[in-house]
């Protein structure tokens, strides 16, 4: 069906962005119906590319408040059993090492707060823009920013996620992220 509905009366496919929004809705459900009937144990973690604006904003919205949840074994179920992570010096695959590096990551970084935005999307990837703030346990603040680009698979996991992280110190005066938002005033 999905073949019929994306074709011209030449025969050759039509491009994606020509589509109808109904047409593309329909090919969507197709998307779903297949993804659901796979044969992985996992349910869909929506939303499931190829990504919108909306659905890409969705997303980066997701992994922000999962991130500031700071549980360290829910985070990695979002993302694929052989995940593979590079972030700034550290490369590492799998669940259990993105829950390793988490929970290391949480034990350091005491009262973290993070904002992530959308920077673009295509297909089934995804880059942010970041910024979080934490302090030490000597109670020493700091600033972290970056981007990540990210990669999902058919079911909106994260298969691929590569971060590259800039830290500063900063004084407790001049701490932009309180609660979930950014202060562009400080």
């Amino acid at each position: 069906m999905m073949v019929l509905l994306s074709r011209t009366l030449t025969g050759q496919p039509l491009p994606v962005h020509r589509l109808s929004s109904k047409v593309r809705s329909t090919a969507r459900a197709f998307r779903v119906l297949t993804a659901a009937s796979a044969t992985s144990e996992e349910p869909i973690k929506y939303p499931i590319p190829p990504f919108t604006e909306e659905t890409a904003k969705q997303k980066a919205k997701a992994a922000q408040d999962a991130w500031n949840t700071r549980d360290y074994k829910k985070v990695p179920l979002s993302y694929t059993p052989d995940s593979e992570w590079h972030v700034s010096d550290k490369f590492f695959k799998g669940r259990e090492a993105i829950e390793a590096f988490l929970k290391a990551k949480w034990e350091e970084e005491l009262d973290y707060r993070l904002v992530k935005e959308l920077w673009c999307y295509s297909g089934n990837r995804i880059a942010v823009r970041f910024e979080y703030e934490y302090h030490d346990d000597t109670g020493k603040w700091f600033r972290a920013h970056g981007n990540e680009n990210w990669e999902f698979n058919e079911r909106g996991y994260m298969q691929v996620r590569d971060a590259c992280i800039n830290k500063v110190p900063i004084e407790e005066s001049v701490r932009r992220l309180e609660g979930w938002e950014i202060h562009d005033d400080k």
